[in-house]
């Protein structure tokens, strides 16, 4: 049956292009994964490996019941997500957040991709828009499409590329942080995959330190933009950290350095006034990245600007931060409700390039794709998932259904309980000691009934 089937053409093997293999081989949809590392690398990428985490190692929060991203996670485990489970095999200690070893990870995916017999890998950069004769395609090339492709999508499409800037958190060496100072703490103690409630490293900075920190940030050499890079803004929740401090001083009090839920050992009756964590980044325990800290200084500048931070002197950086462009098209004109290009059906999109922001993100929208393209190749249609789940919710951002009014303006985002649609029955929330609940309480347990009603409602469709 499977020689009878025409191959699905997938461009890119990054998080939603292995995906997107992933859910058509397991339909019996034979796949061409065409990948142009390692003979053409990116700005950011440093192997030719599937699935290469370029930024952090974390997935982010796992909570199925209270943070959309743990959702999503759950719907993904539910719909035979690969990157999930491979995401689940290699996990580290990180709290509540599911983090993997990145190169286990990416390993993983890359083996498992490339001996799998209805998947044939095309090494080489894809130069234009693929050619009609191929089909059914996927187009998952990421932030960083080669400039040759993203020119011919735009010749295409006739609209103005949008780009935001993304940028890379440091890597240190566990065995050069000083444990005099610094410890081993989750916040609140919370525990989550592979966890045990004190999974980050923390570094503890009083008044003046964090003051003098902060100056040093503001005036550190940054990198030099080109000047087609000039006017690209940032993504919101990817901030580079001298940008955060800019924006007021106690703007990383209130971010990635904040004290609450922590309890320094070496002097437990004195508060901190700000706090660096480091979260683990491989599976022998022995880098961390620092959580938060993406950046766009100079490697010179970060090196002796992060060496200030108590338990940091010494500190050896397995990888220090960086920046790059990323680029993604107008989903809402551009594609339909298949995830098609309106002008040429033949073509589908997944991925970043959506307009989608985050690992996790990206790689189910090569889910949604690939589970489309796949029922195409056999002569069915598969679609969209709910509006009220997680997945549901990430495919009315992308084709805009969410947006209205001349004034509409689309931008990346990581999937949040803002884009599902608002419960339709009156709420009737518990008491707690006869209290009415208030406030966070009562934003918690809506987003409790979010995500159940989410996890109900994908099970037929996953």
């Amino acid at each position: 049956m499977t020689k009878d089937i025409k191959p699905v053409h997938i461009i890119g093997a990054g998080m939603a292009g292995s995906e997107a293999a992933w859910q058509c081989v397991s339909r019996g949809v034979p796949v061409i994964l065409h990948e142009m590392r390692p003979h053409r690398m990116t700005d950011a990428h440093e192997t030719g490996g599937f699935a290469e985490l370029v930024c952090s190692n974390s997935f982010r929060s796992d909570d199925k019941y209270g943070n959309a991203v743990g959702v999503l996670h759950e719907e993904m485990r539910l719909s035979n997500s690969l990157i999930l489970g491979m995401g689940d095999m290699t996990k580290l200690p990180a709290g509540g957040a599911l983090a993997v070893d990145r190169d286990q990870f990416s390993e993983a995916v890359t083996m498992i991709l490339q001996q799998h017999p209805l998947v044939t890998v095309e090494y080489g950069e894809v130069k234009g828009l693929p050619p009609r004769e191929w089909g059914n395609t996927i187009i998952a090339t990421g932030p960083l499409t080669a400039p040759s492709l993203a020119q011919a999508i735009l010749a295409e499409t006739g609209e103005d590329s949008l780009a935001f800037f993304d940028a890379i958190a440091p890597i240190v060496y566990k065995d050069s942080i000083d444990f005099d100072i610094a410890w081993m703490q989750s916040r609140y103690d919370k525990k989550g995959p592979g966890g045990d409630g004190a999974d980050y490293i923390n570094c503890p900075l009083d008044k003046d330190q964090y003051r003098a920190f902060i100056d040093a940030l503001i005036a550190s050499e940054k990198t030099e933009f080109k000047d087609f890079e000039k006017d690209t803004p940032y993504f919101e929740s990817c901030l580079p950290i001298e940008v955060m401090a800019e924006r007021g001083a106690e703007t990383l009090r209130w971010g990635p350095m904040k004290p609450v839920g922590l309890t320094n050992p070496h002097n437990p009756t004195v508060k901190a006034h700000a706090i660096v964590q480091l979260r683990q980044d491989n599976a022998l325990g022995t880098l961390y990245n620092m959580v938060g800290f993406q950046t766009k200084m100079k490697y010179g500048a970060q090196a002796e600007i992060f060496k200030t931070i108590p338990g940091l002197e010494n500190a050896v950086f397995a990888r220090l931060g960086g920046i790059h462009r990323n680029t993604f098209i107008n989903s809402p004109k551009l594609l339909n409700k298949q995830l098609q290009l309106t002008s040429r059906p033949d073509l589908r999109f997944a991925g970043q390039i959506m307009g989608v922001e985050g690992y996790i993100e990206s790689a189910a929208l090569g889910l949604i794709t690939g589970r489309m393209a796949a029922m195409q190749a056999l002569g069915q249609m598969q679609e969209a998932p709910p509006l009220t789940t997680a997945l549901g919710a990430l495919v009315e951002h992308v084709t805009g259904g969410f947006m209205s009014g001349p004034k509409a303006t689309f931008q990346p985002m990581n999937v949040n309980f803002g884009l599902f649609p608002p419960l339709e029955e009156d709420i009737t929330y518990p008491r707690v000691q006869g209290k009415r609940l208030r406030g966070k309480d009562k934003t918690r347990f809506r987003k409790g009934l979010l995500a159940k009603r989410a996890l109900r409602d994908i099970r037929a469709w996953a």
